[in-house]
């Protein structure tokens, strides 16, 4: 196994002012899935070939949006080719600010709004559903593989899943990691309401002695070459087979040096999964947490938290630097994608 810690120093020398003054392309576009009921929204991130106007993405009353040339011409070279899975409650919007930060890396970034754990459909009774999840990042990887526009674009060689919080457990499952029904029912019952997703499951009803079949399905896609997971969910229900014959090398990005999240501690002390992968980078981002992946907050974001009694998801601790992890981690997935 290979392990960084990207020191604060090092941290801090990521934030390059460039990563947000150099728009990129951003067009939307609809993946029609057989799993699911109607289409998936679905976005895509690219280096741009020719210009044409500029539009904000993911701005809104809580989170700074970024820049990006809207529906601009792709180049004609072949790219890299990344499917981003957001976190739960988050949506293509709320990881603009990673799949630009990619795409000026050279990338094509494919991102999807998941349904049932998307931003205002969020259910945890469909959270549990993780494998089609999975099956929404092979959807997508179909449509663009298909779509002319894209199809001559993309680089087969050079395709990877990436995935933050519970879109870390579904590429976990794309590389073939496989969950057990029994061992979430023990970790939960476990810790309880201090571990954070058994918590969220529990308000919604979950039997934790009757997941779904969809919790511990075979969800592998082996057209994906490279995971990256950041703070992965559910991996205190990882049979250690599976994840040892794990053939595709796996970054882990682990947000924050002490005491990170139960729900996502991949460390020995925690679900011990970065011992089980034979093909394993751990990266630690210090100064962080699992809500420093979200995007940067505006300045009237927290009271307006406080206001509606939502999580205070844009309390940093002083001296943190949000912007800082976000171009560290650009940069630690850059460098293991090799773009």
């Amino acid at each position: 196994m290979k392990r960084t810690l990207l020191t604060t120093a090092t941290v801090l020398s990521m934030a390059l002012p460039a990563l947000a003054e150099t728009p990129v392309g951003f067009d939307r576009f609809d993946v029609q899935a057989d799993h699911r009921t109607g289409p998936i929204a679905a976005a895509i991130w690219s280096p741009v070939g020719r210009e044409t106007y500029v539009g904000r993405v993911g701005d809104n009353a809580v989170f700074q949006g970024v820049d990006a040339y809207i529906g601009a011409a792709l180049p004609d070279d072949e790219m890299p080719l990344i499917v981003l899975s957001h976190g739960s409650g988050s949506s293509i919007d709320g990881t603009a600010w990673l799949a630009s930060g990619l795409a000026q890396h050279g990338a094509l970034v494919v991102v999807l709004n998941h349904p049932g754990t998307t931003s205002g459909d969020s259910s945890p009774r469909r959270t549990v559903r993780l494998s089609e999840r999975a099956a929404d990042l092979s959807a997508a990887l179909d449509h663009v593989l298909a779509d002319p526009n894209f199809a001559d674009r993309i680089d087969e060689n050079r395709v990877a899943a990436l995935g933050f919080s519970l879109g870390g457990a579904a590429v976990m499952g794309i590389a073939g990691l496989r969950l057990n029904a029994e061992s979430y029912a023990d970790y939960c019952k476990t810790f309880g309401e201090a571990a954070q997703d058994c918590l969220f499951l529990a308000r919604g009803g979950v039997d934790f002695d009757r997941l779904p079949s969809q919790f511990s399905a075979d969800m592998t896609d082996d057209r994906f070459g490279r995971i990256v997971a950041v703070d992965p969910g559910f991996t205190f229900a990882a049979t250690p087979d599976s994840a040892a014959q794990i053939e595709v090398p796996v970054q882990l990005i682990t947000l924050g040096d002490t005491f990170p999240w139960i729900a996502v501690d991949v460390r020995s002390e925690g679900s011990g999964l970065v011992d089980e992968l034979a093909q394993v980078e751990h990266v630690v981002i210090p100064n962080a947490h699992h809500y420093s992946f979200l995007p940067i907050c505006t300045q009237t974001a927290p009271q307006l938290l406080i206001e509606e009694g939502e999580d205070a998801i844009c309390d940093d601790p002083e001296g943190w630097d949000r912007a800082a992890v976000h171009n560290a981690s650009i940069e630690a997935i850059a460098a293991f994608l090799d773009l």
